[in-house]
């Protein structure tokens, strides 16, 4: 049978979501504690993912998928796994899903959230899970910016140089940035993202809020397709896989709403 998984982890310690050799992912852990509750220590479970994650990024829900003859309740493949598992990650969910289902090519689209501190001081509590901008920042301006995102572009201006998709035209259903007590979030979801694209986005916007870049100017780089003229990569740990969208036939649970900080 086919299994899915909704997983939440804490990306600080890992180096990303697929499995090294030196077992430093996300992945490995996941792997080898569905193989410990197996009781198969030593046999690969092998997963894969709706979408892999870089050093240091966080997921709220990321969705796997791994076959299996092991016969279990959903509930036990919750439990089970988790008593094998570090305590910054843990499965949320499973349920068994038909052969069709594919964590990877069954998403039919993925949402992302970046949170950035906007203060004088630096974040203590919250350190590691929202990022840190000291000077004030435009929110107004930053928005407009964003919603010249919406739609299909070529983003090649926000493209990794080791970005290894085929395309770099993608279709942005949502780019938005919006203020909470504080905190600015930047939210993006797409049919599908280039390599560091989400991070290469918000670098460009924050540009654009702290008045190093105009809107206009955020335009004039989107359309000239052209990296080097675009804002620095931010950094990677105060990202967070956010949700993967699917069709609704599959009928997968879900528990965004357990954390009232990411409301």
């Amino acid at each position: 049978m086919r299994i899915a998984l909704g997983i939440e982890y804490n990306g600080r310690a890992y180096c990303g979501w697929q499995s090294q050799p030196s077992g430093c992912a996300v992945q490995d852990q996941v792997e080898s504690a569905l193989a410990k509750f197996a009781g198969a220590p030593d046999t690969r479970i092998g997963i894969n993912c709706a979408g892999r994650t870089d050093t240091g990024v966080h997921a709220r829900e990321q969705v796997a998928h791994f076959d299996t003859d092991l016969i279990r309740d959903d509930a036990a493949w919750v439990r089970g796994t988790n008593a094998y598992l570090p305590a910054d990650i843990r499965v949320l969910w499973a349920c068994e899903v038909p052969d069709s289902f594919h964590a990877r090519f069954a998403a039919q689209g993925r949402a992302y959230r970046y949170l950035l501190l906007n203060d004088p001081v630096a974040p203590a509590l919250l350190a590691g899970m929202v990022g840190w901008f000291h000077a004030p920042l435009d929110v107004a301006k930053m928005a407009e910016a964003a919603g010249l995102l919406l739609g299909e572009h070529d983003f090649s201006a926000f493209r990794a140089a080791e970005c290894q998709a085929k395309s770099p035209v993608k279709t942005l259903r949502e780019a938005a940035v919006l203020r909470r007590s504080g905190v600015i979030e930047f939210a993006f979801s797409a049919d599908a993202f280039l390599h560091h694209m989400v991070r290469n986005i918000v670098g460009g916007l924050v540009y654009v809020g702290a008045g190093r870049h105009s809107v206009d100017e955020f335009a004039a780089i989107l359309a000239g397709r052209d990296r080097s003229r675009a804002a620095p990569t931010f950094a990677p740990d105060w990202l967070y896989l956010w949700q993967i969208e699917y069709d609704a036939r599959y009928t997968l649970p879900s528990r965004p709403g357990r954390h009232p900080f990411f409301a």
